[in-house]
C-alpha cells in the first residue's frame, strides 16, 4: 500500500476535529497546565507563506510533545484584526476594511488548520470583536483613571502617505515601517500612555526571564537608563549692542546639564542645546545673531528625530552669539550652540561638548574651529599635556575611561573615582546632583486611522475630557461608507454626525466623541490575557482562569517585535498588576525567536520579487508532514536558511520510509534483546527529548532518521520498538503518526479515538542503563605541536575541552608566562592552543 499523505492528513484533521481532541479545560486532575503560545498573525490579503509557518511549527512540537508527558498545554490561536494595512488595502480595493480583514482571517484560519496544529479553537480571539476591543477600551479607562493615560500637545512622527501618527518604535531610520514614505515632524493633541513610569521595572524584571539576550539587550537600549550629574552652567550675557547694558540685579539664567561622564567635564570647551530649549526664548535679546537662530530652529523642526539623531548626516549647528557659559569646575567661559543632534526630551535637553572625548564632539569642534582639551589618557601620565588649540593635534577622540590630566586637583585620578569625586565635589557646592535618566519616552496611542479600536472619552467644553461611563463600553466602531484619511490629521471618524455628537456623561450637556482610534499595538498587549476566559462577558478573564494558566509559560514569535509588541505587553502586566488585576510581574516567562526562511534566491519572500512559496501548493504537493519536518530540519530554529525543494523531498522520502517499516517489516513481540539497539532506541529518547526542549529540532530529527536506519537493518522489528519510533515521530509528522498508531493498537481501543490518540500517550522514557556515553582521544597542541592526548567523551564541548586541555600539567609547562592569542577546537579530535612565541 503506498504512502498518500493527502488522503492520511485530511482524514486525522477530520476526525481530530469532530472530537474536539485539542479543547483545553482549565484544569485536569493530576496534570500540570502549561501555556504555549505563538504571536497571533495579521490578518493580510496575501494569507501565509511557508516562512510563516516556522514558529507555528515549532511551538506545535513542543506542545505535542508536553501533552505526551502528561501536561494539560493550552495552545490558542486569535487573530490581530484592526490595523493599517486592513484598512489601506481595503481603500486600494474599494472595499469595508471589515469585509477584508474576515476573508483574510478565514483563508488564514483555514491555512493554520491545514497544519494539523493542536491549536484549541474553541478559544479563538478577534481583535476587532467588540467583546474583545470592550476590554481593551475598559484597560484605557484603568489607566486613565489612575494617571497613566493622559492627553497633550506633542511632536509627533507623522506619515503623509498612511496619514496618521507613528510611535517612534513604528519610524526605522526616518521611514513609516508600513508604507516606507519619509516621516516629518507634526505637533497635534494625543493620547499617551506613561510608560515611562514604569521604566526601572521593566528594566530590572529583564534579568529575571529566559529570553534571548540579544532581545533583552534590544529593550535595555530601548528603555535607555544612564546615571550621572546634572550640572549646573551659569549664562554669562554680553552687553547689548544698541544699550551697552547687560542684566543687572537678576539672577544669572542656568543651563542644566546631565552627563555620565563628569571626569571630563575640564575638557568640556562648549555646550550645545537643543533647538527647543526654553533658554533660547528667554534670551533672544542678548542673541545677536537670532535671525539666523531662528531660521535654524524652523529647519530642525521639520526633521524627524531620526534624522536629527543619524550618526550617518554631518552634525551642524549654530552659536548663539552674544551669551556664554561658565563652566562651574574651573569658570571658564565658553560658547554656547544649537543643534538639532540634542534632543529636548532625553536628559535635560543640553549637553556639554569634550572634544577629545567624544567622538560627534570632536567632529563638530573640528568643523567650526573649537577648541580641544584632553583630560584623560589611557595610562598613566607622568606630566600634563595642555592642548588648548583648534583642532589640538588629535586624529579622533579617546573614549574610554583612563587618568585624569589637565583637570586641577583631580590629575592623576581614574575615571570611575574621578566620575564620583567631581560630582560630589559640584554637589557641595550646589552647582550639581546626582540623577538618573531614561531615553524611553512616553507610548503614543493616538491614531488619526478608522479600522481601530475607538477610544472611550468624550469632550464636553464645559466639563473637558470625561470618561466613557464602562457601563456604556464597548463604544462602537461604526460602520461608515467613506473611511478614506481625512489628511488634516483627523479621523475618518469625524464624518459620522451619530457618532461625534454624543452628551457629557457628566452634566449631560452636548458633548463630542473623541474620533481618534487606539495604535493596535494596545490591542495586542493584553490578548494573552483573554485566552484563559475568551467568552466572559463580566471581566476581561476571570480571577480564577487568570490563576490557572497566567502567566505564559512558553511564547514562540519574530524577533521583530522586541521594542514593541514585547515591551508594551510587559507595560500592560505591569499596570494591571499594580492595578490589583493580576498578581504577577511578567506576561512572558520563556521566549524563542524563530528564524527567517528565505527564499530560494536567498532573497526575503516577497509577492513583489516572486519568490514566495505558497503554503497551500506545498502542502497539496508533498504533504503537511513533510512540510513540518523540512521547516525543522533546514537548520538552528533561530537561524535564517533559504528554502530549497531537494530538502522536502528529502523529508518525503524518510517518511516514505518510516511508512514501509510499519506496513512491510515483520513485526515480532518476543524478539531477543539486542544490546547494540538498546542502547540506539534510548539514546534517541533521551536526545529527542532534550533537543525538543532546547528548540534544537533540527537534530532531533537526524536522530530519528539514525533511529530508522538502525530499525530497518534488523530482520524483523520489536513491536514496542516500532511505538517508540512513532511516539518520537507524533509531535513532528502528526498525521502520519496517527496512522500508525492505530494499526499497533487493538481495534477495540481505536474507536476511543480521545483515549487511544498517538497525541494522548505517554512519551518513552529512556533507561539509563542502556546509554553508554562512546569516548574518543582528543589531541592537545601547543602552536600545532603535539603535548598531549587525553580520553574523552564523544561530543564534548568546546568550553570543556579547552578547559581540560589547559589544566593538563603538561600543556602548562608550554604555556606558562606566554599570552594566550586563539584556541582552535576540532570537536571530538583536536584542541590547539596557539600562544605568543
Amino acid at each position: 500500500m503506498p504512502y498518500e499523505p493527502r488522503k492520511i492528513e485530511k482524514k486525522w484533521q477530520r476526525i481530530w476535529k469532530k472530537n474536539n481532541l485539542y479543547r483545553t479545560p482549565d484544569k485536569v486532575k493530576g496534570k500540570k497546565n502549561f501555556y504555549c503560545l505563538d504571536m497571533f498573525p495579521y490578518p493580510s490579503g496575501e494569507g501565509l507563506h511557508v516562512g510563516h509557518l516556522h514558529g507555528y511549527i515549532g511551538s506545535d512540537i513542543v506542545s505535542r510533545y508536553l501533552r505526551m508527558k502528561g501536561f494539560n498545554v493550552l495552545h490558542p490561536m486569535g487573530f490581530d484584526a484592526f490595523g493599517l494595512p486592513a484598512e489601506n488595502a481595503a481603500i486600494k480595493r474599494k472595499i469595508h476594511p471589515k469585509i477584508w480583514t474576515y476573508r483574510n482571517i478565514k483563508k488564514i484560519r483555514k491555512q493554520l488548520a491545514s497544519l494539523g496544529a493542536c491549536y484549541d479553537w474553541e478559544r479563538e480571539i478577534i481583535t476587532c470583536e467588540p467583546s474583545y476591543y470592550k476590554w481593551t477600551q475598559w484597560m484605557f479607562l484603568q489607566f486613565y483613571k489612575a494617571g497613566l493615560a493622559y492627553r497633550a500637545k506633542v511632536p509627533a512622527n507623522w506619515c503623509p502617505s498612511c496619514k496618521t501618527v507613528l510611535a517612534n518604535e513604528q519610524v526605522i531610520e526616518g521611514r513609516c515601517e508600513r508604507c516606507k514614505s519619509e516621516v516629518v515632524q507634526k505637533e497635534i493633541e494625543q493620547w499617551l500612555f506613561k510608560i515611562t513610569d514604569y521604566a526601572e521595572e521593566l528594566l530590572k524584571d529583564l534579568d529575571q526571564l529566559d529570553w534571548p539576550e540579544r532581545t533583552k539587550e534590544m529593550q535595555k537600549n530601548w528603555i535607555g537608563k544612564s546615571k550621572g550629574y546634572e550640572i549646573d552652567f551659569k549664562i554669562k550675557a554680553l552687553p547689548i549692542p544698541e544699550t551697552n547694558q547687560t542684566e543687572k540685579g537678576n539672577k544669572p539664567e542656568i543651563i542644566k546639564v546631565f552627563t555620565t561622564r563628569a571626569d571630563t567635564l575640564f575638557g568640556a570647551t562648549y555646550l550645545v542645546i537643543a533647538p527647543e530649549h526654553p533658554i533660547i526664548e528667554k534670551l533672544k535679546g542678548y542673541i545677536t545673531n537670532y535671525r539666523f537662530v531662528k531660521d535654524y530652529i524652523e529647519r530642525a523642526r521639520k526633521k524627524t528625530e531620526r534624522e536629527r539623531i543619524s550618526k550617518v548626516k554631518e552634525k551642524t549647528g549654530v552659536e548663539l552669539k552674544g551669551i556664554r557659559a561658565v563652566n562651574p569646575v574651573n569658570n571658564r567661559e565658553i560658547p554656547v550652540f544649537v543643534a538639532d543632534y540634542v534632543l529636548k526630551h532625553y536628559g535635560t535637553g543640553a549637553i556639554m561638548a569634550v572634544p577629545c572625548h567624544d567622538q560627534r564632539d570632536f567632529d563638530f569642534a573640528k568643523k567650526y574651529n573649537l577648541p580641544m582639551i584632553e583630560v584623560i589618557k589611557p595610562v598613566k601620565a607622568t606630566s600634563d599635556r595642555l592642548f588648548a588649540t583648534s583642532g589640538g593635534g588629535f586624529e579622533k577622540a579617546y573614549e574610554g575611561d583612563g587618568y585624569l590630566v589637565n583637570s586641577g586637583r583631580f590629575n592623576g585620578m581614574d575615571s570611575k573615582r574621578a566620575r564620583e569625586a567631581i560630582g560630589k565635589y559640584l554637589a557641595g557646592k550646589k552647582l550639581a546632583k546626582f540623577r538618573i535618566y531614561y531615553k524611553l519616552r512616553d507610548w503614543l496611542i493616538s491614531r488619526q486611522r478608522y479600522w481601530g479600536c475607538p477610544i472611550p472619552m468624550i469632550y464636553c467644553p464645559k466639563c473637558h475630557w470625561q470618561p466613557v461611563p464602562e457601563k456604556d463600553l464597548p463604544v462602537l466602531l461604526p460602520r461608515i461608507n467613506d473611511f478614506r484619511p481625512t489628511g488634516k490629521g483627523t479621523s475618518p471618524l469625524e464624518r459620522s454626525k451619530k457618532f461625534v455628537e454624543t452628551r457629557c456623561p457628566k452634566c449631560g450637556g452636548k458633548a463630542r466623541r473623541e474620533t481618534d482610534t487606539m495604535d493596535t499595538f494596545v490591542c495586542s498587549s493584553w490578548y494573552y490575557l483573554r485566552y484563559a476566559d475568551p467568552k466572559n462577558e463580566k471581566e476581561f478573564a476571570s480571577k480564577e482562569a487568570l490563576k490557572e494558566w497566567l502567566p505564559v509559560d512558553l511564547y514562540v514569535g519574530g524577533a521583530e517585535h522586541a521594542v514593541m509588541h514585547l515591551l508594551y505587553a510587559r507595560f500592560f502586566t505591569k499596570v494591571l498588576r499594580s492595578l490589583g488585576h493580576l498578581n504577577f510581574r511578567e506576561p512572558f516567562l520563556k521566549l524563542r525567536h524563530q528564524g527567517t526562511i528565505l527564499g530560494p534566491d536567498n532573497q526575503k519572500m516577497s509577492k513583489s520579487r516572486g519568490n514566495v512559496i505558497p503554503v497551500d501548493k506545498t502542502i497539496e504537493k508533498y504533504g503537511v508532514d513533510a512540510l513540518r519536518l523540512y521547516e525543522m530540519f533546514m537548520g538552528p530554529f533561530e537561524a535564517t536558511s533559504p528554502w530549497d525543494t531537494k530538502g522536502i523531498m528529502g523529508c518525503v522520502r524518510f517518511l516514505k520510509r518510516v511508512y514501509r517499516l510499519a506496513n512491510e517489516k515483520p513485526i515480532s513481540e518476543d524478539a531477543k534483546t539486542n544490546p547494540k539497539l538498546e542502547s540506539i532506541v534510548n539514546i534517541t529518547i533521551k536526545k529527542v527529548s532534550e533537543d525538543i526542549e532546547g528548540f534544537r529540532f533540527n537534530t532531533a530529527i537526524s536522530s530519528l532518521m539514525v533511529f530508522l536506519n538502525e530499525l530497518e537493518k534488523q530482520p524483523s522489528i520489536d513491536l514496542k520498538h516500532l511505538k517508540i519510533l512513532i511516539k518520537l515521530l507524533a509531535p513532528f509528522a502528526p498525521h502520519l503518526a496517527e496512522e500508525l498508531w492505530q494499526k499497533c493498537i487493538p481495534a477495540c481501543l481505536a474507536n476511543n479515538i480521545k483515549e487511544s490518540s498517538i497525541h494522548n500517550q505517554k512519551w518513552p522514557q529512556y533507561k539509563a542503563k542502556w546509554i553508554v556515553q562512546k569516548t574518543t582521544t582528543l589531541v592537545l597542541e601547543v602552536n600545532g605541536k603535539v603535548r598531549d592526548k587525553i580520553e574523552v567523551f564523544v561530543g564534548i564541548s568546546k568550553e570543556k575541552a579547552e578547559n581540560l586541555a589547559l589544566e593538563r600539567e603538561k600543556i602548562k609547562r608550554h604555556i606558562e608566562g606566554k599570552k594566550i592569542k586563539k584556541i582552535i577546537f576540532v570537536p571530538n579530535k583536536l584542541v590547539n592552543i596557539v600562544v605568543e612565541k
